[in-house]
């Protein structure tokens, strides 16, 4: 990272622990896969917080355990162990909220559902398990009727995790250890916390004297905020989100996770909710991530997946005064995309492409508007382009013999079949009925 970028990034860092009056804000960068900056202000385990001190030290990360969860449950339904549309009471028989809300509309915060469990405050006490949290249902729990719109809601994701527990029979954190956290190499990120960790703090409004607060044991709430997580470890997860390991979950299924499915301010649509991932709009900028907080803490990832940038910040205080801790996030961010220029991956020859492909390549036409096809050889995608006027691309996977499967823009979906004559060469590509000739005919 350049000298002047990595300067500003500090100076953000400071600015935010200074005004917002938090004991330690500690953040990092990740771009392309590779952690670029760590930053850290203040004083944490009775050190200067700066960013060396701070890399390895633990803080919670309190909702952003939410995009996990739901990256657990999006693992469950690719291996047909569940759908979506299934009503939660397929999976908790009896639930009295289970009757006529799905999996997706709780994932997404569109269920309807009370905030919070009934009890003590969930976040400054020990949870029960799993069948407390549902023997405290009542049918009440429904705030809103389903579909109304966004209302956030920590209870959906306690649901979620008994869920996970029903069908596979393995704890939430056994699933997150196996199926995440090991996998990713996240070694400081735990359920408890693991020294070195921050204190986590509230500050008093007036006097700038600190109460700590305590370190509670979620329970069965633990899918909707519990993990402990470092600057840098967390980073692993932001460079997932923004390009996961197919190994671990397919690139198709996070990209369905990033689609809006519910807005969540209806008046300037900034920003919305996907399936366990919020959603925002800066400028003409769109990024994906999440917000967190426990008591005496507070948690902020942001995703730019164009560009595979990522930003963490932490602070080790419940409040920050004068910015919030996502609007440092968000700041990073833009320091870093406007001010680091993206590595520009060299161009070099590629090999022929199949037979069965070559004869694809080249110009088409429909309704008088010319396209491109050309072949990418690293991903075995057909690229169609406008040539006629400026439109996104298109990406094809294959799908079987002269059949293609679009996975982008606006023929996400659809099927380019190959129509060939009787010698064998293409003369029409058909997609979803627009057929695309060699000549620009008209009236296709």
């Amino acid at each position: 990272m350049l000298p002047q970028t990595s300067l500003a990034l500090d100076q953000l860092v400071a600015r935010a622990q200074a005004a917002g009056r938090a004991p330690c804000v500690a953040a990092a960068v990740v771009r392309a896969g590779e952690l670029a900056h760590v930053a850290g202000a203040g004083t944490v385990l009775d050190r200067p917080g700066d960013g060396a001190s701070v890399a390895n030290v633990q803080f919670r990360i309190g909702s952003i355990s939410k995009t996990m969860t739901a990256v657990l449950l999006l693992q469950l339904r690719d291996q047909g162990l569940l759908s979506l549309d299934d009503l939660l009471y397929r999976h908790l028989p009896g639930t009295p909220v289970g009757s006529n809300v799905t999996l997706r509309q709780l994932l997404a915060h569109s269920a309807g559902l009370q905030r919070e469990p009934d009890g003590a405050w969930w976040e400054r006490t020990d949870g029960g398990d799993i069948e407390d949290l549902l023997a405290a249902l009542t049918p009440e729990k429904l705030a809103l009727a389903p579909h109304h719109g966004y209302h956030y809601s920590n209870l959906a994701y306690g649901l979620l995790g008994a869920v996970l527990h029903r069908v596979t029979g393995l704890t939430w954190a056994e699933l997150l250890q196996q199926r995440l956290l090991t996998p990713l190499g996240m070694t400081r990120t735990s359920y408890h916390p693991a020294d070195p960790f921050a204190p986590g703090y509230v500050v008093h409004p007036w006097l700038d004297t600190l109460r700590e607060e305590p370190r509670s044991d979620t329970g069965a709430m633990a899918p909707a905020g519990q993990l402990w997580s470092t600057p840098v470890d967390l980073t692993k997860w932001a460079a997932f989100l923004a390009d996961p390991d197919p190994a671990i979950l397919d690139p198709a299924t996070l990209r369905e996770m990033s689609a809006p499915v519910v807005m969540n301010d209806l008046d300037t649509w900034s920003g919305g909710h996907g399936l366990g991932i919020e959603l925002y709009r800066e400028g003409e900028r769109v990024y994906l991530g999440h917000g967190g907080s426990m008591p005496g803490y507070l948690a902020a990832l942001v995703v730019h997946r164009p560009s595979r940038t990522g930003v963490v910040a932490y602070a080790n205080a419940y409040t920050l005064h004068g910015k919030s801790l996502g609007r440092l996030a968000f700041d990073m961010m833009a320091t870093v995309l406007d001010g680091e220029p993206e590595a520009i991956a060299p161009w070099r020859p590629a090999a022929q492409p199949p037979s069965d492909v070559a004869d694809l390549l080249g110009r088409w036409w429909w309704m008088g508007r010319e396209y491109e096809v050309r072949h990418d050889l690293t991903t075995g995608q057909l690229v169609l382009g406008s040539v006629t006027r400026p439109r996104p691309e298109v990406r094809f996977r294959p799908e079987g013999k002269d059949l293609w499967r679009g996975i982008s823009g606006e023929h996400d979906g659809e099927i380019l079949a190959v129509l060939r004559d009787g010698d064998g060469v293409p003369e029409a590509l058909d997609i979803a009925t627009f057929v695309f000739r060699r000549a620009p005919l008209l009236g296709d």
